[in-house]
């Protein structure tokens, strides 16, 4: 199905659901080199859009100029986010590395210590390093801006990360169907979401304070407070929502999550 297409069947559930998509106009912009499948994207420090794309890490300016840079081969970046000292670093899913590119383009890249971690989610942390979840690692890594990791044991299937109002980071156990808190020194907590196989996969902190996800097998987001106490809002049996991101009134998840016809949230009470 083309784009066009997808998002054509998207609209028309969310009218089905009873809810409106904002007029909006949409442009894309072609990646134009092999194998391009863009995965995660970010504003960098330079005012261009970075992300990751199969073997490659892309730059995008507002008129849609593309430049794309190499990491080693087999790397399969994922995640991307700009760090605390103005170069883009992002998660080597398959390469098994952490790649860090200054916004000239030069890329440096540092491995993981435990084999086949299969790093996603980055985050810039509290303390000036950068946060990582190791998916098949049973870990949370943490790494320098100089390029020291030091590896956490967390819960199994750890995919995303972020960094809460307590100054802690919190990531969301997809396999392990927990929701899992760690401080900066490595003591881990986590809590157990109700709803069995919801697998929660994008992970945000709210404006309420709370940390808010998406469960992409329940059709559910989840809100958790920094005290631990859970809740979920069913969002429709049609949608399987899987990253989230904040709004300017609070929190809405993508990938199956917009707004009501009175510019609400969908949320379940």
């Amino acid at each position: 199905m083309g784009t066009i297409a997808k998002l054509g069947s998207l609209l028309a559930a969310f009218s089905v659901l009873g809810w409106a998509w904002p007029l909006l106009t949409v442009t894309s912009y072609a990646v134009v080199y092999d194998a391009a499948s863009p995965m995660q994207i970010t504003p960098g420090p330079d005012g261009a859009m970075w992300f990751t794309s199969a073997e490659k890490i892309g730059r995008i300016t507002d008129a849609g100029t593309v430049t794309s840079y190499t990491p080693s081969y087999g790397s399969a970046p994922t995640g991307i986010v700009a760090g605390p000292d103005g170069a883009l670093w992002f998660t080597e899913m398959t390469g098994n590395k952490i790649g860090r590119i200054t916004t000239s383009g030069a890329i440096s890249e540092y491995p993981i210590p435990t084999l086949a971690s299969y790093p996603m989610g980055i985050v810039p942390g509290p303390d000036g390093a950068l946060w990582f979840a190791e998916a098949y690692g049973n870990k949370i890594g943490r790494i320098t801006t100089a390029g020291a990791i030091t590896e956490y044991a967390a819960p199994y299937g750890a995919r995303t990360i972020t960094v809460g109002s307590d100054g802690a980071l919190w990531f969301a156990g997809y396999s392990s169907n927990l929701i899992g808190r760690m401080t900066t020194s490595g003591s881990t907590t986590t809590y157990a979401i109700p709803t069995q196989a919801s697998f929660p996969l994008g992970i945000v902190a709210g404006p309420d304070g709370a940390l808010w996800f998406a469960e992409s097998g329940a059709s559910k987001i989840g809100r958790i407070s920094t005290s631990g106490a859970l809740t979920e809002y069913t969002v429709g049996s049609q949608l399987n929502p899987a990253y989230i991101t904040g709004g300017s009134d609070g929190p809405c998840g993508l990938h199956g999550a917009t707004r009501r016809s009175d510019g609400s949230a969908p949320r379940a009470s």
